[in-house]
């Protein structure tokens, strides 16, 4: 039996319309893109384990977990203050096994998770 997948998606620029102001005095300018909604709830459905990580300070926090409540965005965890230089995955793959148990899918900013597939 598979287990689910873990996803680890940024906010800002991906599930969130990226906006290069920071969040003062923008909040009410903060959208979904377009198929954000969708395609959490189809990850859902499939019990995905949902990880959001932002480059926003821990003391944006609650305007953050406000923003994200209020689109309906869900998840099972929220890491802020991951900066803004590259990001990197480092995972094991399974001992009888030599299949890759870690990817990554970079987006071009604003595009949106709508076309993902997993």
């Amino acid at each position: 039996m598979n287990k689910p997948k873990t996803i680890i998606c940024d906010i800002d620029g991906v599930l969130l319309r990226h906006n290069n102001k920071g969040l003062s005095g923008q909040v009410k300018k903060v959208r979904p893109l377009p198929g954000t909604l969708e395609k959490l709830n189809e990850w859902d459905a499939k019990g995905y384990n949902i990880i959001l990580i932002t480059g926003r300070r821990e003391s944006q926090r609650k305007i953050t977990e406000d923003i994200l409540r209020n689109y309906a965005i869900f998840y099972d965890e929220l890491i802020m203050g991951v900066g803004g230089g590259e990001r990197v995955v480092i995972n094991d793959r399974k001992p009888n096994k030599h299949d890759d148990t870690a990817r990554a899918i970079n987006l071009n900013r604003n595009e949106g998770i709508k076309n993902v597939e997993l």
